[in-house]
């Protein structure tokens, strides 16, 4: 009879917060595979769980995940565990879950810690609707452009960051889709918890060097009239840059990379900036970016 793959949480920060259903599994698991082996076996042996580990992250291979698997097949109960928090969001656990699911094999969730939970609800924001966007790129070019399509979401947004590029991120937060209330969750559930509320444009200033320990960023939905003033925004930019001088295509291209827009889509407004209305070509007909008006 096959056995079953459980994806067990646990805590983020905070030994406590570990579920009595948790620890349960985990003692009766045949393997534990790890994010990282040397991360968990303090947690795991603090709570008297002595199962076999193996190691289980984004370079082992796809065979790694099979064998795993295979005894699974077997009938043996196999743990997975994160080096926090609840497995499958943002880390390697996705492609195990993915892998058996097609084979069919039972997979059974054990909830409990998570960052990203905790944060929304210490946030202090309308979190209704929510919209999970996990970590984003390293360069702020690609973290713009990704942010793009969300501008207008009318969900609250949640981010993971590294501390480091905290500041680069609410920076790009702020030109993307402007002065929202937002909030950085750091340390959670540690000695050093804290909530930094406010406006984007506050937070900047506040997290100008890289804070200690791990955050979560959580941003507020778009306010009425928020799709409106963003285009005055990008608009009033390309007068100043076509003003200053500027070729309509560098113009493009500077929009483009400050405000996360499509290359056509910038240069469409460029245009429009230019030329009379009637001049202007259809934005869903295939333009040459490179093409000068």
């Amino acid at each position: 009879m096959p056995g079953c793959l459980y994806l067990v949480a646990t805590p983020i920060g905070n030994r406590e917060d570990i579920t009595l259903r948790a620890l349960r599994v985990l003692k009766n698991a045949s393997v534990i595979a790890c994010e990282d082996t040397r991360h968990s076996k303090p947690l795991l042996l603090g709570y008297d769980v002595h199962a076999p580990l193996v190691a289980l992250h984004a370079h082992s291979s796809d065979n790694a995940i099979e064998k795993l698997l295979d005894r699974v097949e077997a009938g043996e109960e196999v743990c997975y565990v994160s080096d926090a928090g609840t497995p499958d969001l943002s880390d390697p656990g996705g492609a195990l879950v993915m892998a058996a699911v097609a084979r069919g094999l039972r997979v059974e969730p054990v909830p409990g810690a998570s960052a990203l939970l905790a944060a929304l609800s210490g946030a202090g924001l309308e979190t209704a609707r929510f919209t999970f966007l996990g970590f984003l790129g390293r360069k702020s070019s690609e973290r713009r452009e990704f942010l793009a399509p969300f501008a207008s979401l009318p969900t609250a947004l949640v981010l993971f960051e590294s501390p480091n590029r905290l500041g680069e991120l609410l920076a790009d937060l702020h030109l993307v889709l402007g002065d929202r209330p937002a909030c950085v969750a750091r340390e959670l559930t540690k000695r050093f918890e804290t909530f930094e509320r406010g406006l984007l444009s506050e937070l900047m200033k506040r997290f100008v060097e890289a804070p200690k320990g791990e955050v979560v960023v959580v941003v507020g939905a778009p306010g009425p009239g928020r799709d409106e003033a963003r285009a005055d925004e990008v608009e009033r930019e390309i007068d100043r840059l076509l003003s200053s001088g500027m070729g309509a295509n560098e113009a493009a291209k500077v929009i483009a990379g400050a405000y996360g827009l499509a290359k056509r889509d910038a240069y469409q407004r460029v245009l429009a900036a230019v030329r009379p209305p009637d001049e202007v070509r259809n934005p869903d007909e295939v333009r040459n970016p490179d093409e000068e008006p």
